[in-house]
C-alpha cells in the first residue's frame, strides 16, 4: 500500500500512517462489535444501506481518532520507543494538516449518518466528542483506557438506532461488554509503553494497575465473557454464539500466557490477537442468527 501511494504522491504514505490504514488492527476492533450490533439489532438481516454505511464510517472514524491522538501526542511520540517515526512526531506532516485532516474525516462520516435518521445523528455527536476527548484524557487520569471504551463501544447504540430507530435497553448489556473489554485489550497495549510512559509522566490503566495488571485484565476478560453470556440470553442465541465465546476464551488465555512476563513484545502480540476474539464472536453470532 505504501510503495503503491508513494507512485501516486510523494507524501502519500505519510497521511496513510497519520491515518494508520497501513494497521488495520484499530479499525478491526471498532469494527466486530459494530457487526455485533446491526446484527442483533436487524434479527440477523441487517439493511446492506446501513451495514454500508457504518463499516465505511468505521474506517473515516478509526482514521480520524489516530489523527487527533497522534496530534495530541506530537510532542510525546518522540519520546516513546514505539512510536518515534510517527509522521507528526518527525515533522512530515505539520499540526495543521493534521487538523484539516481530521476536519475532513469527520465531515464524511457526518454526511454518512445524515443518511440514516435523526437519533442516529444526534448519536453520532456523543461519539465524536468521546473520541476527540480520549487522546488528551492520559494527561490527566489514569483512565484513557475507559473513555476509549466508552468511545469505541458508541457505534453499538448509533447501529441499533440507525437499524430500529430505537434504543432498547438490552443494547446496554452489548455496550458495557465491549466497553470492558477495551480497557482489557487496550492495558496490553499500554504494558508496551509503560516504562516510556513513567518516564514522561503519561497515564494509563498499566501504570495504575502496577504489578497487578495481569490479574486485572483477566477479571476484565472474564467479565467480558459474563456480559456476552448475559446478551447471549436476553437474545435467545444457541450453540454456534457460545461457541463463538469459548474462541474467544480461547484467545484470552492465550493472550494471559503472552503477557505472563510483561514483554513490550508479546504484550503488542496479546493486544493485536483480540482481532480473532472478536471475529468468532461475530461468526459464531452470525452463524446462530442464520441457521439457528
Amino acid at each position: 500500500m505504501m510503495t503503491l501511494a508513494a507512485r501516486i504522491h510523494p507524501r502519500a504514505p505519510d497521511f496513510i500512517q497519520l491515518m494508520r490504514l497501513n494497521r488495520p488492527i484499530g479499525t478491526w476492533l471498532l469494527l466486530w462489535p459494530t457487526l455485533w450490533a446491526l446484527w442483533l439489532a436487524a434479527d440477523g438481516l441487517p439493511n446492506i444501506r446501513v451495514l454500508v454505511i457504518f463499516i465505511l464510517g468505521v474506517v473515516l472514524m478509526r482514521a480520524a481518532g489516530c489523527v487527533i491522538n497522534d496530534f495530541a501526542d506530537r510532542h510525546i511520540d518522540g519520546h516513546v520507543t514505539r512510536t518515534l517515526g510517527r509522521p507528526l512526531a518527525t515533522g512530515k506532516i505539520s499540526a495543521r494538516e493534521a487538523l484539516i485532516t481530521f476536519g475532513i474525516l469527520v465531515a464524511i462520516s457526518g454526511l454518512l449518518v445524515m443518511l440514516t435518521n435523526g437519533l442516529t445523528f444526534f448519536l453520532s455527536l456523543g461519539g465524536l466528542a468521546l473520541a476527540a476527548l480520549y487522546p488528551f484524557c492520559k494527561r490527566f487520569t489514569f483512565y484513557p483506557q475507559l473513555v476509549l471504551g466508552a468511545a469505541f463501544s458508541w457505534a453499538i447504540p448509533m447501529a441499533f438506532a440507525a437499524q430500529t430507530g430505537e434504543l432498547p435497553h438490552t443494547l446496554w448489556l452489548l455496550y458495557l461488554a465491549n466497553l470492558i473489554w477495551t480497557v482489557a485489550y487496550d492495558t496490553e497495549y499500554a504494558m508496551c509503553d509503560r516504562e516510556d510512559d513513567l518516564r514522561i509522566g503519561v497515564k494509563s490503566t498499566a501504570i495504575l494497575f502496577g504489578e497487578a495488571d495481569r490479574a486485572i485484565i483477566g477479571i476484565l476478560q472474564g467479565l467480558t465473557l459474563l456480559c456476552l453470556l448475559v446478551v447471549g440470553a436476553r437474545f435467545n442465541l444457541g450453540l454456534y454464539f457460545h461457541l463463538g465465546l469459548i474462541g474467544m476464551l480461547g484467545g484470552f488465555v492465550w493472550q494471559q500466557w503472552l503477557i505472563r512476563d510483561r514483554q513490550p513484545q508479546a504484550c503488542l502480540r496479546a493486544f493485536l490477537s483480540n482481532h480473532w476474539a472478536g471475529m468468532v464472536v461475530f461468526i459464531g453470532l452470525a452463524l446462530d442468527m442464520m441457521l439457528g
